[in-house]
């Protein structure tokens, strides 16, 4: 077993290192400068056409609204909370500042996946819209490039469970027996049976409930985060210097923060940047792809929100809680660094309510991931696959709060970061015809729009 150990760890730093850092950032920005930094100049558009999408305008099984609200639950989640803490304590506050330009860029790139999901999109066997990276790699690439779509399917699945179902069944459950003293067996069965009621019912019941459960749990935390920055306002200036200045040049040790190099920075605020918006991975278009919008370049406009919302609304607010209460000097890291953070504002309540909101987040993260895992499974083995699937996901939950998920955690990285290989590559190539989609798109004052699920062009 350590042998495994070392050659998945030894896997992990090269997907996660420069390369692929470069290879994420790289896509983004080339994406970005294409589209004329169009994601940016128009998020007004793109909030403008979220609120009309509650309901349906076309083709599809779940209102435009409710796709970004199942791409939003699976994002915003444990990498929010701890994600963020553990860049800050490995990386310094200057990490902060590389989630934010990660964010920058991965807007054109949530955008570009979007676009593509909805163009390339299919009707399975059962009537119902699939779509994501495999399907436009190929729709859009054509038969040559039909491994790559494979590849990603494959990842994807297995992935899946670790990302997106053990490593979160047990963060609620440590959490949950931390601040509450819940056994950890129990907390295992209500989350399978909590699961249970809504992942059988499909992507319908899955967006029906991430519709109302996700704005809820994102207003609650930024409430909560924004009076812990508000108690600790007169910090928050030197709060953002730190971070500017931390971001160009290394940070001391200080306290229990042991100092961190600036590539450290760069390093752990892209890394944990991608881990929490996931944009260039490939899972949220999975989601985009079963909405039922006007079309492609809209529903992409309504997707780049989501790595808005998660990077730069949600991790700011937790990164400026750690930094300006001071608590990234404590030498705690992960989850317990961020309610550490929260307790030190709200003596008696914050290690509460981080407790709750990470349970909360996590639980949506697994309804999401169990979509995208099924979506994967599906395109490899076809809609026979669906069930099982999800019988077996929801028995892997109670696995997962229970195991000791060192291994798990390392594995589910290391492919959740071999995802993006192939999905970042189809997107370099596919970039043409995003662009071209675009430009048609606003040059028509947005009415040139086909309901996507076209053939390969």
């Amino acid at each position: 077993m350590e042998a495994l150990n070392s050659i998945v760890g030894a896997i992990n730093s090269v997907v996660w290192g420069p390369l692929m850092l470069v290879l994420i950032l790289g896509v983004g920005f080339f994406l970005q400068v294409g589209l004329k930094f169009m994601p940016i100049l128009r998020i007004g558009t793109g909030f403008s056409l979220l609120f009309k999408g509650r309901e349906g305008q076309g083709e599809g099984q779940i209102s435009p609204f409710n796709a970004l609200m199942t791409s939003l639950s699976a994002t915003i989640g444990t990498g929010n909370i701890a994600g963020v803490a553990t860049a800050v304590f490995l990386g310094g506050p200057g990490a902060l500042f590389w989630m934010w330009m990660t964010a920058l860029v991965g807007m054109a790139t949530k955008y570009a996946e979007a676009v593509c999901a909805v163009k390339y999109r299919e009707k399975d066997e059962l009537g119902n819209y699939v779509g994501g990276p495999m399907y436009y790699i190929k729709n859009g690439l054509g038969a040559k490039w039909a491994w790559l779509g494979v590849a990603f399917a494959l990842f994807g699945a297995v992935a899946a469970f670790g990302i997106g179902n053990g490593v979160q069944a047990n963060g609620v459950a440590q959490v949950l027996e931390a601040n509450f003293g819940f056994n950890t067996s129990v907390t295992g069965v209500v989350l399978m049976v909590l699961t249970a009621a809504v992942i059988l019912g499909g992507i319908t019941r899955i967006g029906a409930v991430a519709g109302k459960l996700v704005p809820f749990m994102s207003i609650a935390y930024i409430i909560a985060g924004l009076l812990v920055l508000l108690i600790n306002i007169g910090n928050i200036g030197h709060a953002l210097s730190l971070v500017f200045t931390y971001a160009f040049t290394p940070s001391a040790a200080e306290g229990g923060f042991a100092g961190a190099a600036v590539w450290a920075a760069i390093r752990f605020g892209v890394a944990r940047g991608v881990f929490s918006n996931e944009a260039g991975l490939g899972s949220a278009p999975i989601a985009h792809a079963a909405a039922e919008t006007k079309g492609p370049v809209n529903q992409g406009l309504i997707a780049m929100l989501g790595t808005f919302i998660d990077t730069i609304i949600v991790c700011s607010i937790t990164g400026l809680a750690i930094i300006s209460s001071g608590a990234w000097t404590s030498g705690e890291s992960g989850a317990a660094l961020t309610s550490h953070a929260f307790e030190l504002s709200l003596p008696g309540i914050g290690g509460y309510l981080i407790a709750i909101a990470l349970s909360i987040f996590a639980f949506t993260t697994i309804l999401g991931w169990s979509f995208y895992g099924e979506k994967c499974v599906e395109f490899l083995l076809g809609v026979k696959s669906l069930m099982p699937y999800r019988v077996l996901w929801i028995v892997m939950i109670y696995f997962g709060a229970t195991a000791d998920l060192g291994f798990i955690w390392l594995l589910a990285d290391t492919l959740n970061a071999m995802m993006a290989i192939p999905n970042l590559i189809a997107l370099a190539l596919l970039s043409p015809i995003v662009i071209k989609l675009t430009k048609e798109f606003f040059a028509s004052g947005g009415k040139s729009e086909e309901p996507g699920g076209t053939p390969a062009e």
